[in-house]
């Protein structure tokens, strides 16, 4: 594959597990995720794996239906790095009724059994200061 093809395929996994949460679909969102090593760094943490990871958004985000808020990720620039790696970095918005969380994702794509995975994911919030 070219480089606009597999940076094309990144972007379709992003889409599809951005469509995933949108949905309430914790399960089918971290099918975007290395199973079971993906390292997720958010709030100044690092989660253990893919189950901690779930279990986060499960216990933060899946309170009742529709509590998960609708996401979106803009702005999504591709860079890659090797046939089986890239660099994806993009801005992220939820809105949510317990509060809206924007910022941005920086995360190493690896390409395993031929499917794109998230094996590195950071996350940056951008500080509500009002």
């Amino acid at each position: 594959m070219s480089d606009v093809t597999e940076a094309d395929a990144i972007r379709s996994v992003i889409a599809t597990m951005q469509a995933a949460w949108n949905r309430g679909d914790f399960h089918g969102y971290m099918a975007g995720f290395a199973n079971p090593d993906v390292i997720f760094v958010s709030r100044g943490r690092i989660q253990k794996d893919w189950q901690a990871t779930l279990d986060h958004y499960i216990a933060d985000y899946g309170g009742a239906p529709g509590s998960q808020g609708q996401l979106a990720f803009t702005n999504i620039r591709v860079e890659m790095l090797a046939p089986d790696a890239a660099q994806l970095i993009s801005d992220y918005r939820l809105v949510r009724a317990a509060g809206n969380q924007t910022g941005v994702n920086t995360r190493l794509m690896r390409k395993r059994g031929g499917q794109w995975v998230i094996a590195l994911n950071h996350v940056s919030q951008i500080e509500d200061r009002s």
